[in-house]
């Protein structure tokens, strides 16, 4: 078996799971590489195993495919055509003139490093939430929306008893009616996209009667839990002492900004809020790999401009699950073949082929309705922190493009340090670009975190997991 291709897949998510299953059923042999201590990513988040759990499926959509995917992988790693390794958190991607080395570290500590050396590499890494800045974000109570999902999900916790769950996007529908169904009090959804922007995409919206449905089915969740819905409404300032007591939202006009006179304080202990999805694109960067817009560029099949690396899933744009598991079937696939030496066969992917492309236009359309306001940054205080690792206001942003002349985020960054903590701009990065008045675009970052430097001088005598490097 040591003799057949060997391909890394990094990231356990729906698309990392299906081009695992797809290239091992097709002879390749495949090491899932994930930062987790199960499989499943974020939309497939299980509870531990400790918590006993009886009815997990009940935080869950679409379980039968995870129980699935969940199945064939058990399958695959008892014949031996896949390895699973968990707890490996990769920041860096090699490449070399015969191969792949993918440098991660281990455990929760993230201090001992871990190699893995491969034929090829087909990249997963996902999404992370964008959450862009007003007064009060900093406050104990504030939490993503995904955190506050991924919290119910992993350990049946949930961060408050009254919530409001706030921002724009899709992704806020699961979570006020995942946190109103294990009995957190939501006081309203508050959306900022305009119902009527639909109206402009109606084509791909109705070719995927699937998404649809679950809309409805999310909308009727809504009145019965009797949670309010405020769309074109948007949080002002969260405000408390020790954690957040209050929220003041307010109506936005057709142009994104604030309606004079619409304000009024909601009470809670809790804000979930996200502005929408980006594409972790940190080790394609690093590769060289070329991007579209703030995905990764990718063929018919997957394949970046780079030789011998793939991409899949929300790391080549945010579509969602249904969309990552058939890119990950393709890419897989495709990796087998290109590796293998032979032709992909293209008429066994016939089918997935027009699924990616109505889900791609089902995505594009969403991603026009779902826009934070156009004007957001006008609500926010020259107090306001912005970058939370430096301690960075927007006065001090505002200061060096008044002031001192800045025109980009890098020379902001250079005068500020906003952007140079630990996340490396991450979360802070469309803020500062908002506030500077330019575009976000990816920064590109020589490792995908932060390294102990005794692991980066190390490097050279540290043996792959696959034999010496």
């Amino acid at each position: 078996m040591t003799d057949r291709p060997h391909l890394a897949v990094i990231g356990a998510g729906p698309a990392g799971l299906a081009a695992t299953l797809a290239a091992a059923a097709r002879g390749l042999r495949v090491t899932l590489v994930d930062s987790a201590a199960e499989a499943g990513g974020q939309f497939y988040r299980q509870p531990a195993a400790e918590l006993r759990a009886r009815r997990p499926q009940a935080l869950h959509h679409r379980w039968r495919v995870w129980e699935r995917l969940r199945d064939d992988l058990r399958g695959h790693l008892r014949a031996g055509t896949v390895r699973h390794l968990t707890d490996h958190h990769v920041w860096f991607v090699e490449r070399r003139p015969a191969d792949f080395v993918v440098h991660a570290l281990l455990g929760p500590e993230q201090e001992d490093p871990a190699t893995v050396r491969a034929d090829a590499v087909l990249l997963a890494t996902g999404g992370y939430e964008q959450v862009l800045p007003f007064p009060g974000w900093t406050l104990p109570g504030v939490v993503t929306a995904g955190g506050a999902q991924a919290m119910l999900k992993g350990t049946l916790v949930v961060p408050g008893r009254v919530a409001l769950v706030a921002g724009t996007g899709p992704l806020l529908l699961p979570v006020a009616t995942g946190l109103a169904a294990a009995g957190v009090e939501v006081a309203a959804l508050v959306e900022s996209a305009d119902p009527r922007a639909f109206a402009r995409h109606l084509r791909p919206l109705v070719s995927q009667p699937g998404k649809l449905a679950e809309a409805a089915q999310y909308a009727g969740q809504l009145t019965r839990h009797r949670i309010r819905p405020l769309v074109r409404h948007t949080v002002v300032e969260a405000h408390g002492t020790e954690r957040v007591e209050a929220v003041t939202v307010a109506a936005l006009d057709a142009a994104g900004r604030v309606r004079p006179g619409t304000r009024r304080r909601i009470a809670c202990d809790t804000l979930a809020v996200s502005h929408g999805m980006l594409a972790h694109t940190d080790l394609a960067e690093s590769l060289g790999c070329r991007l579209d817009g703030h995905g990764v560029h990718v063929d018919d099949e997957q394949r970046t401009d780079v030789p011998g690396v793939w991409a899949a899933g929300e790391a080549t744009g945010i579509g969602g699950s249904a969309l990552a598991l058939v890119e990950g079937r393709i890419a897989g696939s495709s990796a087998a073949a290109r590796l293998t030496g032979t032709e992909p066969d293209r008429t066994e992917w016939e089918t997935a082929l027009k699924s990616r492309t109505r889900m791609r236009k089902f995505a594009a359309a969403l991603d026009g309705v779902y826009r934070p306001p156009a004007h957001w940054s006008e609500q926010v205080t020259d107090e306001t922190l912005v970058c939370r690792c430096e301690e960075v206001t927007a006065g001090a942003v505002r200061a060096a493009v008044d002031d001192l002349g800045a025109g980009d985020p890098r020379t902001v960054k250079l005068l500020t340090r906003a952007g140079m903590g630990w996340c490396q701009g991450r979360v802070c990065g469309p803020a500062v670009a908002g506030l500077t008045g330019c575009r976000h675009t990816p920064s590109r970052r020589p490792f995908a975190q932060p390294v102990p430097l005794g692991v980066l001088a190390q490097q050279h005598d540290h043996p792959t997991e696959e034999g010496p490097s």
